[in-house]
């Protein structure tokens, strides 16, 4: 049997991998980061919660993008956990080429975190401010374990908000 040069040794192709992960719904945050130049930002669905004592997050974010090399050098970042009314600013922070994350958010309701300086919206579901702990490389992305340095006031009550959610490769809503 001849090999199928685009599949990957592992015997299945790289799109069919990425369309099978795609069907576990994650939240959407966005990811933010302040240097000296200017703020930096992308919409981040690998975040996920990893421990209560001490509080820490981890977020995933490919290896080669500009968010990795200023995450890598500030060494602390904001999340913005994303709700329904967030699909548009979720579009613009996905976009490749986008411009300064302070021209994205421009026109929405934000402000600096306390510990990070990077931006915050207003009205997302819920925001963290995180010092990174470690750097693991994990294939084409890499794992940032962080603890979580402030809980900056955001939104309204969360069992009144509905979340942003992405499945099957779209944002979607609850309900």
């Amino acid at each position: 049997m001849t090999p199928n040069p685009q599949r990957d040794p592992v015997g299945f192709a790289p799109a069919e991998f990425t369309e099978t992960v795609g069907r576990f719904a994650t939240g959407v945050t966005v990811v933010t980061v302040h240097d000296e130049l200017d703020d930096i930002g992308s919409t981040v669905s690998a975040f996920s919660s990893v421990s209560a004592e001490p509080p820490m997050v981890m977020v995933c974010v490919i290896n080669t993008s500009y968010l990795c090399e200023v995450m890598d050098a500030q060494g602390c970042f904001a999340v913005n956990v994303l709700g329904s009314q967030h699909r548009a600013i979720a579009g613009r922070f996905a976009a490749e080429g986008r411009p300064s994350a302070r021209l994205l958010v421009a026109g929405e309701p934000h402000h600096r975190g306390e510990h990070t300086g990077a931006l915050v919206l207003d009205d997302a579901i819920a925001a963290l401010e995180c010092s990174v702990v470690r750097r693991v490389p994990a294939g084409d992305h890499i794992a940032y374990l962080a603890e979580v340095t402030s809980l900056p006031p955001v939104g309204g009550l969360p069992a009144e908000m509905s979340p942003l959610i992405r499945y099957a490769g779209r944002y979607r809503t609850l309900g």
